[in-house]
């Protein structure tokens, strides 16, 4: 079985009506990370044994006439930025290395436990999540199933890999300046950052990128996203920002699709040098959505300028808050370098005060935002600058290298509006290029409801190509 061929309710309807046995899911997908796993290293941790038992309990329950949930004996992967019980959360990172097990789940992980869902591992993470490619101190880098040589991107960049390899049909992450839309885009995959707080953090844990991150499910199409979604939005007590149950199920959302009337396409934001070659993919992709009858509309400038200084006021204080603490003692200098620069910088030059403006200049960003939206009620950019670069190495955006190649991504997070990514081509060797679709503020729907048409109209096969990796 190729658990990419296969959407997600099919599975689980599969397993519910006993046509297919959880455990024997679970064993595939375990065959399958047996195989492809020492050429990827999208997982980093496995519990097979107590994954089959889990997934027998699941039969088991079943057996018994119990509800098990809608994603009954669906394996997964839980990036290794979040808790799930038995499994050490070592962020990718030396000062967690040697933690304790988690005693307990994070609330996504519980809820798509609750759901049916078998945890079969922890995938890979750059260290707290700081950059765009998934590499770090203690397990190295993971690799792109669609080549081997290139970077998945990150930080999700280990459920990416996995669910595009068909080790896992579904696996989490979280995007707080792209790290659900990076590596979906790099990988092949559809895939959405939802509004902030619609997918709850909260728990025991400090909540971290605040006011930027939002966890969430990947998956390989949007419509198994938007149904693995469904399962886990809705409000948390112990989260301050969680959002109340949106009025009507995502998945029923995606069942009677039309083109929008009109979207806005900004190439470059305003302050981002593209490929071309990128570019020329992601217009090509825009030429079929107009042959639907959308009216496509350039917006020349949506922010007059890049906003990076500000995200990285927030990132990199959040990460100090997190690591400042071994600052004087070994483990800091086992630190990734890149991360730890981040980390002086902001405790030489970010004040409580330089905190709060930068809280206000997302607010200010927001207000152009809506500005923008209310004319065209979508926004579509490209979803990185450069096609997908080198394992270890940056962009290179028309043969110049560019550390800063994710410039689209980023100010969708200082903004907090929902958006997500979905497959417009591919390069001309063949790797895929990600369109990004940008909505209102909780305009999750409309968002979902495009990048859906955008997969149904471009009808593209985003199988990475494992076949090729040795055996």
């Amino acid at each position: 079985m190729d658990l990419r061929a296969v959407t997600l309710p099919e599975l689980a309807q599969r397993v519910q009506s006993r046509h297919l046995a959880a455990r024997e899911l679970v064993e595939v997908a375990l065959r399958r990370i047996d195989e492809l796993n020492p050429h990827l290293n999208a997982f980093v941790a496995l519990d097979p044994e107590g994954a089959l038992a889990d997934a027998a309990d699941v039969d088991d329950r079943i057996a018994h006439g119990d509800d098990v949930g809608p994603l009954a004996g669906i394996p997964i992967g839980v990036k290794d930025l979040e808790d799930a019980q038995g499994f050490v959360t070592t962020h990718g990172s030396p000062a967690h290395a040697g933690d304790p097990p988690a005693a307990q789940d994070s609330v996504l992980v519980a809820r798509l436990r609750a759901a049916g869902c078998v945890i079969v591992g922890k995938t890979n993470t750059p260290e707290f999540g700081w950059k765009a490619d998934t590499d770090n101190p203690v397990f190295g880098p993971t690799l792109n199933p669609w080549d081997p040589e290139r970077s998945p991107g990150g930080s999700s960049g280990g459920s990416a890999a996995a669910v595009a390899a068909g080790m896992v049909p579904l696996a989490t992450g979280s995007d707080g300046g792209g790290s659900i839309r990076i590596p979906s885009a790099l990988c092949g995959l559809s895939g959405l950052k939802a509004s902030l707080g619609r997918v709850p953090g909260g728990g025991t844990e400090d909540p971290g990128w605040s006011l930027l991150s939002t966890k969430g499910p990947m998956a390989r199409r949007i419509r198994d996203v938007a149904y693995a979604l469904d399962c886990v939005v809705g409000p948390e007590p112990t989260d301050l920002r969680s959002l109340p149950m949106p009025e009507a199920s995502w998945t029923r959302s995606l069942g009677d699709l039309h083109a929008p009337a009109r979207v806005g396409w900004s190439p470059d934001l305003g302050y981002a040098p593209v490929d071309r070659e990128v570019l020329e993919v992601c217009e090509r992709a825009l030429r079929t959505l107009e042959s639907l009858g959308t009216e496509v509309v350039e917006v020349p400038v949506v922010f007059p300028e890049d906003p990076v200084r500000l995200f990285l006021t927030l990132s990199c204080t959040y990460n100090l808050r997190s690591l400042g603490g071994f600052r004087g003692t070994e483990v800091w200098e086992r630190i990734d370098p890149g991360l730890r620069e981040g980390l002086d910088w902001a405790a030489r030059r970010v004040s409580a005060v330089d905190l709060v403006k930068a809280e206000d200049a997302c607010h200010h960003l927001n207000l152009r935002l809506v500005e923008v939206l209310h004319d065209v009620h979508l926004l579509v950019t490209p979803l990185s600058a450069a096609p997908t670069p080198l394992s270890g190495q940056v962009g290179v955006i028309n043969g110049v290298e560019d550390p800063n190649w994710v410039r689209f991504t980023y100010p969708f997070n200082l903004t907090r509006s929902p958006a997500g990514t979905v497959t417009a081509g591919f390069t001309a060797s063949g790797l895929p290029v990600g369109l990004q679709v940008i909505g209102p503020q909780h305009g999750d729907v409309a968002v979902l409801r495009l990048l859906a048409v955008l997969e149904d109209a471009l009808g593209l096969d985003t199988r990475a190509p494992v076949e090729r990796l040795p055996r």
